[in-house]
């Protein structure tokens, strides 16, 4: 998919390497092995029952050569009984796996998911700033829920088919040695054909999945309300309409495609298997065979053939499905696989209590390792208790060194240090208790205000909800909705205005309560009258804390203890305001440039 949502060129793509094929049948295997004992129970179910679906041929070939020939009543019932009960325990058991086959494979799929899932939350915000969100939840939903066939049923329905057939073969060659050569001459034929088959929809299944996940984004993109806005207000919307059209028929024809591989080939197997008896029949009468195969055999046999065509089928069927959701392990295990770039270390401790000095001592950043110095040698402090402004034109790395100090990325080298300790030597907990960050997209889960406060911390009251409310001035407004604190925000928080966000954002931090804050240009996307507001609130906030402000408008900031520039990643100058203007340098051009602009957009009000 091209245009504004991008397209697959930046998606990792697992080569089609056998050993890497080798090694993710390993995995698979592996998913099972903590369920080992449940699967132990199936193969004991599925065993008895193909033992005692081997047994009904014989009972059959009795019935026939001497209960009826003889007119053997008691002989009758006693074989007829045993072909009921055989049956109906063989029912029993089949439910009985079934059950057990899907609590396995459900718990294979909830690891799975919970795995995926995991792993995403431990990446870096440089995957989730290259990568879609449609994507990732194509890969969490339509992945996973794709192999949920082949790990609830296909497993067992392969050791239970297999068991069948290797007891139907080892009856019917028990029965007589020459019907069964005849009847199963075929057999490796159709194992090839149906390989090929299976190659091809494997093929077509990963270009489907692409798509599924190409539609995921655009409807999520599309749709949000963020999205919908932007295309009513562009008038847009019949040209996105138009595209997850155009995404919707190639998905319909992959998927008759998908259908219809090889649909010629199994047919033809079908059909081979609906004929078979009729030939049994026509060999069983060759002169060049003895009266040695009576009628009992003859018909035993057929049985025998009628029970062995639904497990092989089921076999080849299984052996398509089983290389389709390769394709899907192979995309499910390229997340499983991607490198964590920021780890917790083995021996990684709790912070102590934090005064809250901040130092970058030579600091060096790139977010591609072949690319460009995003920082270069960068080294100041932030004393506890001080507030120090980071100030730039845009790409000189500003957000970036804000972020060091969260751990949201990791230096390339030199240090990032609270209170004297690398904060690669800390626990994430920890580290996320002590140093707290407003950016400037405040987001909002859809769910209530209350909820959404408490996500800073779960265990507060709702004393010390509503407390931390009032001092971010947000409390008034809430209190005065239909349902208080239980009021849905709206998805990404869209039933309150921008200030008011912030202002719940501001609230969120004062909850959690960090000795470390980092603003990221909290008030750049607010009118000034808001603004003025919201900056207010950060200035209260700020009190008493190490805060890092990441400035957009200079006028926000003239009052920090220190201000450091940046310019292409370097440090340039660093001073109190007044100080930065008497040197005259690119404090005060951005400065005075600001001030022009101030200017222009009270003339233009």
């Amino acid at each position: 998919m091209s245009g504004y949502w991008g397209s697959d060129g930046d998606r990792p793509e697992r080569p089609a390497d056998p050993a890497v094929r080798s090694a993710n049948l390993r995995r698979i295997v592996r998913l099972f092995v903590p369920y080992r004992r449940r699967l132990g129970a199936v193969l004991a179910l599925i065993l008895l029952s193909s033992a005692l679906g081997a047994v009904s041929p014989f009972l059959i070939r009795e019935i026939f050569d001497e209960a009826l020939p003889e007119r053997d009543t008691a002989l009758l019932n006693l074989l007829v009984g045993g072909l009921i009960a055989i049956a109906i325990v063989t029912g029993a058991l089949g439910v009985l796996q079934t059950w057990l086959s899907n609590v396995v494979g459900q718990r294979v799929m909830h690891d799975l998911r919970a795995a995926v899932y995991r792993h995403l939350q431990r990446l870096s915000l440089a995957f989730f700033t290259r990568t879609r969100t449609g994507e990732v939840q194509s890969r969490i939903a339509n992945d996973i829920g794709g192999i949920q066939t082949v790990v609830t049923s296909t497993a067992t329905s392969i050791v239970s088919n297999v068991t069948t057939v290797v007891a139907a073969v080892v009856a019917m060659f028990l029965l007589d040695w020459r019907l069964a050569l005849f009847s199963l001459a075929l057999l490796p034929v159709f194992v090839l054909l149906t390989r090929r088959v299976g190659q091809e929809r494997r093929r077509i299944t990963t270009t489907r999945q692409r798509t599924m996940a190409d539609m995921s984004a655009l409807v999520e993109e599309s749709l949000s309300v963020s999205g919908v806005l932007l295309g009513k207000s562009m008038g847009r919307g019949d040209e996105l309409a138009g595209r997850f059209e155009r995404e919707s028929s190639q998905l319909a024809e992959l998927e008759v495609r998908q259908r219809m591989a090889g649909r010629w080939v199994m047919a033809s197997i079908q059909t081979s298997f609906a004929v078979m008896p009729a030939l049994v029949y026509w060999f069983a009468g060759q002169p060049f065979l003895d009266a040695s195969i009576s009628l009992g055999t003859v018909v035993a046999f057929t049985t025998l053939q009628t029970r062995l065509f639904f497990p092989v089928g089921s076999l080849l069927t299984v052996q398509i499905d089983v290389q389709t959701s390769l394709a899907l392990f192979d995309r499910i295990f390229e997340y499983l696989d991607l490198p964590v770039e920021i780890r917790e270390r083995d021996d990684a401790k709790p912070l102590p209590p934090c005064r809250g000095d901040v130092t970058f001592e030579h600091v060096w950043f790139r977010y591609d390792p072949e690319g460009e110095w995003t920082l270069r040698d960068v080294s100041f402090e932030v004393p506890s208790g001080t507030r120090t402004a980071i100030v730039g034109e845009t790409g000189s790395g500003k957000t970036t060194l804000g972020y060091l100090a969260a751990r949201l990325y990791d230096v390339d080298r030199g240090r990032v240090l609270l209170d004297g300790i690398d904060v690669r030597d800390v626990t994430f907990e920890s580290l996320a208790r002590t140093v707290g960050v407003v950016s400037q997209e405040t987001y909002l889960f859809h769910a209530t205000v209350r909820e959404n406060l408490r996500f800073a911390r779960p265990e507060a009251t709702d004393e010390e909800i509503e407390a931390a409310a009032r001092a971010a001035r947000i409390h008034d407004l809430i209190a005065s909705l239909d349902e208080g604190y239980d009021t849905m925000v709206g998805e990404r928080g869209y039933r309150f205005s921008g200030g008011e966000k912030q202002r719940i954002a501001i609230a969120r931090t004062v909850l959690r309560n960090p000795p470390v804050l980092v603003l990221d240009e909290a008030t750049s996307s607010l009118d000034t009258r808001t603004e003025r507001a919201v900056q207010e609130e950060l200035d209260r906030l700020s009190e008493g804390r190490t805060t890092i402000t990441i400035a957009h408008r200079l006028s926000t900031i003239r009052d920090a203890d220190q201000i450091v520039v940046l310019d292409r990643g370097e440090l340039v100058e660093r001073g109190t305001h007044e100080e930065l203007i008497e040197l005259g340098g690119l404090y005060a051009a951005l400065v005075a440039r600001d001030a022009i602009r101030d200017e222009h957009t009270v003339v233009g009000f």
